[in-house]
């Protein structure tokens, strides 16, 4: 790679995590370079408003306006409709602050005019100042399902955030998902990308859906596809992973990571420098396994890490 004829990577994301590890890659790469496909399975309706929750953490990272304490929703939020609604009586476990609020309303407007969700994106991305494409991956409606033990199934946003990853789970699935399309831009994005990058997202509700998205389609992936494992010293950085492969019957691990998607799937894993005594078992994988500090808690560190997956990659390519 040489800074006049860079790889091209589409990068998978959805959630902290991966909105991290996207807003890196864009530091170092030209928007001609880089295309990010971001998870909707959790996609829901709340308050008559089309809410987007992966998309809006990775558009809001890359504009510079993420929370930085929460990694999730704005900066310097206000709460002052959340606060009448609260009054008057309306559903408040699901938190949105007023500046969150007019993502979801103009996105809600424009989508029952009949405006495609990859559309609505594109431009809401121009005008947050954000020059690399973001694609959600799919314009068709998936909603992920969580069978758990205790409710049966439970709509996604309805077991993380409303039961807070309490109930124990069973299984997913994501329903739609067989006659769901990918968005316009996906297939061609993936037919001139060099390498694909999995961001260090949760690999059951954030990737897999977009994994399953592309195989439908019969899209192939790469040759190179590398992962950053979401998983460090046994415990996921954010979010239920490791409860989840827990309660799935498989030990959390960096290992497990790479194990769940396989080397039909992965030519390289990263993992954390916590985790190296695992090299050698991913490796057993037909996985390549590397060692990289993968925590990410500014944008220097982001970007240091984004760096090192390019590095990776070349030597895969």
């Amino acid at each position: 790679m040489t800074p006049d004829t860079p790889l091209k990577l589409v990068a998978l994301a959805g959630g902290v995590g991966g909105a991290k590890l996207a807003e890196g890659l864009a530091q170092i790469l030209p928007p001609h370079a880089l295309t990010i496909i971001v998870n909707t399975g959790d996609d829901f309706v709340h308050w008559g408003l089309n809410i987007s929750p992966d998309l809006d953490t990775v558009c809001y990272t890359l504009a510079g306006l993420a929370n930085p304490v929460t990694g999730w929703g704005q900066a310097d939020e206000t709460w002052n409709v959340f606060q009448q609604m609260e009054r008057l009586g309306a559903p408040t476990w699901f938190r949105l602050g007023d500046k969150d609020l007019a993502t979801h309303l103009e996105r809600t407007r424009r989508l029952r005019e009949g405006e495609p969700l990859s559309h609505i994106t594109h431009d809401l991305c121009m005008r947050w100042g954000i020059r690399h494409t973001v694609l959600p991956m799919s314009d068709d409606p998936v909603a992920t399902i969580v069978d758990t033990v205790e409710f049966g199934e439970l709509p996604f946003q309805e077991y993380f955030v409303h039961q807070r990853c309490e109930p124990t789970v069973r299984r997913f699935r994501f329903a739609g998902i067989e006659q769901a399309q990918p968005a316009p831009g996906v297939r061609e994005a993936m037919a001139h990308a060099d390498a694909l990058i999995v961001c260090p997202s949760n690999p059951w509700v954030s990737i897999d859906p977009i994994l399953k998205i592309l195989q439908t389609a019969a899209i192939h992936l790469p040759n190179v596809v590398l992962a950053v494992s979401p998983i460090i010293g046994g415990r996921a950085v954010k979010g239920p992973a490791a409860k989840m492969f827990r309660e799935l019957g498989i030990e959390p691990s960096a290992l497990a990571v790479a194990e769940h998607y396989g080397k039909r799937t992965l030519t390289g894993f990263v993992l954390d420098s916590i985790d190296a005594n695992l090299a050698p078992a991913v490796d057993a994988l037909g996985i390549q396994a590397f060692v990289a500090q993968t925590l990410m808690p500014t944008s220097k560190e982001r970007r240091k890490l984004a760096q090192d997956v390019l590095h990776l990659v070349e030597k895969l390519v």
